[in-house]
């Protein structure tokens, strides 16, 4: 791999894609995405006491259907890079702490599995790893608590105000394969934001 510029990297041997799964909550059941998810949920619970709960066993079932379908075994695959919308990335921490693989927690919000995408492709093509796995996962319930108001006020919502989805999605990055391939990546640099100072 080789840089270009000052923030991308494009691969010599480009990494592939081996897996992908996701499964997605009640809302994403009933939109135009639906027949792309693995599976969809009716409650939000999904048997749980808690929404934080539910959202770790959604990113621990959405991690096992993509190694079931990887038909990797599971010490085949040399990282995790996972993460959520929560603090200290709670969801994914728990919800795979019974996975035995390395760890890595990432948080990026939005860009969180692109991130962690991009690190794999790192390892995959360095050497360090021939299979890394990726995964993030959201609850809309949860995330309302972190970011905006608990759904128990009762706040009226308009019908323009996001809607975080419900739900995760995971990949298997291998150091070869047939594709599709990661070719290349450009991480944003963030002291283009940061350094800027407001008048």
């Amino acid at each position: 791999m080789k840089k270009i510029g000052n923030q991308t990297i494009v691969f010599d041997a480009p990494p592939t894609v081996l897996e992908t799964a996701c499964i997605g909550g009640p809302k994403e059941a009933n939109g135009p995405l639906a027949k792309y998810f693995d599976q969809v949920l009716d409650d939000e619970f999904w048997g749980e006491k808690s929404w934080e709960k539910a959202e770790s066993k959604i990113i621990k079932e959405t991690v096992n259907k993509v190694v079931a379908k990887s038909g990797l075994a599971q010490d085949k695959i040399g990282f995790c890079f996972a993460g959520d919308l929560l603090n200290q990335c709670i969801s994914s921490g728990f919800g795979l702490r019974d996975l035995n693989v390395p760890y890595f927690g990432i948080f990026g919000a939005c860009s969180t599995f692109v991130e962690g995408m991009s690190l794999a492709a790192i390892f995959a093509e360095s050497g360090i790893a021939d299979y890394a796995l990726c995964a993030t996962s959201s609850h809309f319930c949860s995330a309302e608590k972190q970011f905006r108001f608990p759904l128990e006020l009762g706040n009226q919502r308009p019908q323009t105000s996001q809607w975080t989805i419900t739900g995760a999605g995971a990949t298997i990055v291998a150091s070869s394969g047939k594709g599709p391939f990661i070719t290349s990546i450009t991480p944003r640099q963030n002291s283009r934001y940061g350094n800027k100072r407001c008048k």
